[in-house]
């Protein structure tokens, strides 16, 4: 005899098989494995005034992808620029002014548009001693100072002298103000953390240095001589990717990191501040 409920026995049972419109017997999808992320060795170019954060970000990096690891060379950006002209292999390129990343892509060293990340505002530092009684930039003439300064093709060597230049303008400095300034220096350092180094060591009276110089470690070792906002500059930082380089996925995920909210937030950690919108690698806006 027929059982009437057996169609509708049958009917839920082609549902439960079907499922959402599939066909019976229909395997479910797995899910799509996601892509691995960066891995292997970045080697990163980096302006010397660059170090802590850069580490720190470093850091950050490789506890979200542990197969990615991180080389630093950490110099005066016209040292590092020229090591790259010169053949040496990288993947990241990051300098503390524009003449040297114009020069690196005239060259054809570096790949795409460089970008500015931040920026750094020079200071002076004394030894916490001050033995000199160094407070205010005019005190930089009197006879008989230890001024130390970067060389004139590093960064900061060359904002120290536009400053210079900046202050010789103003009557109440006098235009041999540079000049007179100069007669003080008693060495020529390879890049900023050279020069701050011989104030840490009492082997210097003063000194320029970026404020994002001045770290938790030698902060109770110097004291910061702030220099006059009308004669101060801000240095742009770039940083781009090296041509060909030999990470290619690794070099773009630290970049991409540089630029990143959280890397700004590192960067401003670390004293630096905040770059200017739409600035391009020949300094136009």
């Amino acid at each position: 005899m027929f059982n009437r409920r057996l169609p509708c026995v049958l009917a839920l049972a082609t549902v439960l098989l079907l499922g959402c419109g599939g066909t019976a017997g229909a395997r479910v999808p797995a899910s799509v494995p996601k892509p691995p992320g960066p891995r292997g060795e970045v080697v990163v170019f980096a302006a010397a005034s660059l170090t802590d954060a850069f580490k720190e970000m470093a850091q950050t990096l490789q506890g979200r992808y542990p197969a990615l690891s991180f080389s630093f060379n950490f110099a005066a950006s016209s040292t590092l620029r020229t090591q790259l002209a010169q053949g040496a292999r990288a993947d990241v390129f990051a300098s503390a002014d524009e003449r040297n990343m114009r020069a690196a892509r005239q060259d054809g060293i570096i790949a795409g548009d460089p970008k500015v990340f931040v920026r750094n505002e020079p200071v002076i530092v004394v030894p916490t001693s001050n033995p000199a009684g160094i407070t205010a930039l005019k005190d930089l003439v009197r006879p008989g100072l230890r001024l130390v300064v970067a060389g004139r093709e590093v960064p900061i060597g060359g904002y120290t002298r536009q400053i210079l230049q900046n202050a010789s303008r103003d009557p109440a400095y006098g235009p041999d103000f540079a000049d007179r300034v100069l007669k003080n220096v008693v060495s020529e350092e390879p890049n900023v953390r050279a020069s701050l180094a011989k104030v840490v060591l009492g082997e210097a009276d003063a000194t320029f240095v970026y404020r994002s110089d001045v770290t938790p470690e030698v902060r109770g070792r110097v004291k910061v001589v702030e220099i006059p906002a009308e004669f101060n500059v801000l240095a742009d930082y770039y940083i781009a990717v090296v041509k060909d380089p030999p990470n290619p996925a690794g070099a773009a995920a630290f970049v991409e990191f540089v630029l990143s909210a959280e890397g700004q937030q590192i960067l401003a950690k670390w004293g630096f501040k905040p770059a200017r919108r739409g600035v391009e690698a020949n300094g136009r806006r």
